[in-house]
């Protein structure tokens, strides 16, 4: 295993034959806990502005966003195929025949082989399901649903609007129909302990998912958790801190899951905390160099 861990950049590139990257989009999607329908103001964390690109803006319509993205990773990482990434928000929010329209379009562009569609658990069904099953039979199809945690009493300080059993039946819908499956969760939060945090590695190595994105919480500039943090500053993992717990996280997880993330990535002009002096290339190269000095591999504790 490459790098000690399984990378899926480079399964993607095996699977196509050359160098895939995903351009993102933001449609102008917004989510229920956000508009009323389950919560008011969203997830305590969460600023659209850290993590979607500046091309991929609302106020662009769909082909600039794609071309402008597609020129973007040419150009940038010598990307020669691409999946088109529908991130900002809840990406399955809306009326079924309009997210059909709006999918199918993003697929006509030369260079695109697929979609990856990021989404909350519940605002999945049987007819958005199908509608990806249908595209995953011409092309390749990501649903990536956010965990963000397995715990309860996380997600109700998260504002999350869902708990955990809602995220085990969108992935039990979504299993078996062609759709590659991903998830994501977040490190470090104030309501869990260490071990809490560890167990979830287990947890996630049980549920028959393809992809998984590990975030470190980051307190983020316009959040309600920025708010709280000012008011009663609770512990971020430091950089050292978190290359042995993110190793410790990595050996308890499945070696047949694809890795996408292993920390994140925020704008320094949005970061509150933690402020490490480390790069992303150093971070990586970090982990790397402390499961090397371990002598140790993704899946080498797995239960």
């Amino acid at each position: 295993m490459e790098h000690r861990y399984n990378l899926y950049h480079n399964h993607l590139k095996e699977k196509f034959g050359a160098r895939v990257h995903k351009v993102s989009l933001d449609m102008g999607f917004t989510c229920p806990n956000r508009d009323g329908s389950v919560a008011q103001g969203g997830c305590v964390y969460c600023n659209n502005d850290s993590f979607v690109p500046p091309y991929a803006r609302s106020r662009y319509n769909m082909d600039q966003q794609i071309k402008h993205g597609i020129e973007y990773m040419k150009n940038r990482f010598k990307a020669k195929k691409f999946i088109i990434y529908f991130q900002a928000y809840t990406s399955t929010y809306g009326e079924a025949k309009e997210l059909e329209r709006m999918y199918k379009e993003a697929l006509k562009y030369e260079g695109v082989i697929g979609l990856s569609v990021g989404t909350r658990s519940d605002c999945i069904d049987e007819e958005k399901i199908e509608i990806f099953e249908r595209l995953a039979k011409d092309y390749y199809v990501s649903v990536e649903y956010g965990i963000e945690s397995i715990y309860d009493k996380t997600l109700e300080f998260m504002n999350r609007g869902h708990d955990y059993q809602s995220v085990l039946d969108a992935i039990e819908l979504s299993k078996g129909r062609g759709i590659h499956l991903g998830t994501h969760i977040i490190l470090g939060m104030p309501t869990e302990t260490e071990d809490e945090m560890l167990a979830m590695a287990d947890e996630v190595s049980t549920l028959g998912i393809d992809t998984f994105k590990i975030h470190n919480l980051h307190i983020i500039k316009n959040t309600q958790l920025a708010r709280m943090y000012k008011e009663n500053p609770f512990k971020l993992f430091t950089y050292e801190e978190y290359l042995k717990f993110i190793v410790k996280f990595l050996e308890r997880l499945s070696p047949d899951i694809m890795l996408e993330r292993l920390f994140t990535d925020t704008p320094q002009d949005l970061l509150i905390a933690p402020k490490w002096k480390e790069r992303h290339n150093e971070i990586i190269y970090g982990i790397r160099q402390e499961m090397k000095n371990q002598d140790t591999w993704q899946g080498k504790y797995c239960k």
